[in-house]
């Protein structure tokens, strides 16, 4: 891995918290993601399982992870299941985990190979009375390839049909969300990885230069301080493309008068960070992309003060609705009337501003945790309003990383540059 080692403190902890959910006399089953192939003989590089990850710190295809905290005896309480390794696959694929590694990165004392899981699975299952398994319960996610916990689970129900089953999800959506010192450092690290990559742009942005030399500046900065790279596939809209949401073509040459609307974040340990800054191609906001960039700016400082325990989504989202009814108001794009008359459940604001200003930020982007469930310390969240103006051309989006804690809000991306003059001064240097 390109990561520095991580403390296996942080995966005992998180089984001792996942553990301490299960119902009694309970076994949970976690697998790794699989690799993807493409076409002939190509395949994807390798990205893991982030509840495996999360919970052993392992980040190798073919593995599997059971948890049975009453299990007769103290061995089976922890099992960790790797990739047999061997001289051909040495040569071919490079060394994999042996056992004495992964118990040292996991905390698991009791490690076998995959080949060896039917024959302790069975060995150890009539044991227990329930049997908790893994999907992607996700609300945002479009499942269509059916995953090696998806395979299991049919496996599973065939062969042991008189067990009760549970699902481990909801768990991990409870637990996930809080994260522990280690976690934030992290995270914070990806955070910084991120930053170089934006003061690199800074100094080689402009006119003429194409979206794709400026996420390729992006992976450079990147894979040179130990991230695999992007967290998510990078959005680099000029122009009107800016408008485009989920805009990621990154193929249109920017031009002078531009803004260029950048989302991105490096990964680091599997962990996400997640920035989005919007500057002018040329250096210099004009009058009117400074206004609305003010304001977007304006909406997104209040916001970041809101995150704060005891909040909700719902309450957050409604107030900061209101503060950039207000900004959109002053730009001239709503009439102070027609808002008083508006449909409760279609504020007019959501023509300017029509996705959520925050997400929790973790091991996925659009990391685990309910949007009923009260914002608590050791949550974190991304903070991202924005302002698209088609009409215009123009579409600005300002985001930073922010983590909850009893005394406030911690930006973890304070050193970011953000503000107007401060972009344009060092586009200016």
């Amino acid at each position: 891995m390109k990561y520095l080692p991580i403390d296996s403190s942080l995966f005992v902890q998180n089984r001792q918290r996942f553990a301490a959910k299960l119902k009694s006399n309970a076994i949970a089953v976690l697998n790794s993601n699989d690799i993807m192939p493409t076409s002939a003989d190509g395949v994807r590089s390798f990205i893991q399982n982030t509840d495996l990850f999360y919970l052993t710190g392992i980040d190798e295809e073919e593995s599997i992870l059971v948890i049975f905290p009453d299990a007769r005896e103290e061995k089976h309480k922890e099992i960790l299941f790797i990739k047999e390794t061997n001289e051909e696959i040495a040569i071919w694929e490079g060394p994999k985990y042996s056992k004495e590694e992964a118990s040292k990165i996991s905390g698991i004392k009791t490690i076998f190979q995959t080949k060896e899981f039917e024959k302790t699975f069975r060995s150890l299952v009539f044991e227990a009375d329930r049997i908790y398994l893994n999907s992607n319960e996700h609300l945002r996610a479009d499942v269509f390839v059916e995953t090696r916990d998806n395979r299991f689970l049919n496996w599973c129900k065939r062969h042991y049909p008189l067990h009760k089953y549970e699902r481990l999800a909801p768990i991990m959506h409870h637990i996930r969300p809080i994260k522990f010192k280690i976690e934030v450092e992290l995270i914070k690290q990806a955070c910084d990885i991120t930053e170089k990559a934006f003061l690199r742009l800074l100094d080689v942005i402009r006119p003429g230069i194409w979206e794709f030399e400026i996420e390729a500046e992006i992976y450079h900065e990147f894979l040179s301080n130990r991230s695999r790279g992007p967290a998510y596939a990078p959005i680099v809209a000029s122009g009107a493309n800016a408008c485009i949401l989920h805009y990621v073509k990154n193929n249109r040459q920017c031009e002078d008068g531009d803004l260029v609307l950048m989302d991105f974040g490096a990964e680091y340990a599997n962990y996400a960070s997640d920035l989005t800054r919007t500057i002018p191609v040329n250096g210099k906001f004009t009058p009117r992309q400074k206004e609305i960039y003010n304001a977007v700016l304006r909406v997104q400082k209040a916001a970041v003060q809101m995150l704060t325990p005891g909040n909700t989504f719902e309450a957050y989202n409604k107030k900061v609705g209101l503060i950039m009814e207000k900004e959109l108001i002053g730009l001239g794009l709503l009439d102070a009337k027609a808002i008083k008359n508006q449909p409760p459940d279609e504020p007019l604001y959501k023509q300017y501003f029509m996705h959520g200003a925050s997400h929790h930020l973790g091991l996925d982007v659009h990391d685990l945790g309910s949007k009923y469930r009260k914002f608590e310390e050791g949550m974190v969240f991304t903070c991202e309003p924005g302002i698209y103006i088609k009409a215009e051309g123009i579409g600005i989006r300002l985001e930073n990383d922010i983590l909850v804690t009893k005394d406030g809000p911690v930006d973890l991306m304070e050193n970011i540059p953000i503000e107007a003059d401060e972009i344009e001064n060092l586009m200016n240097k």
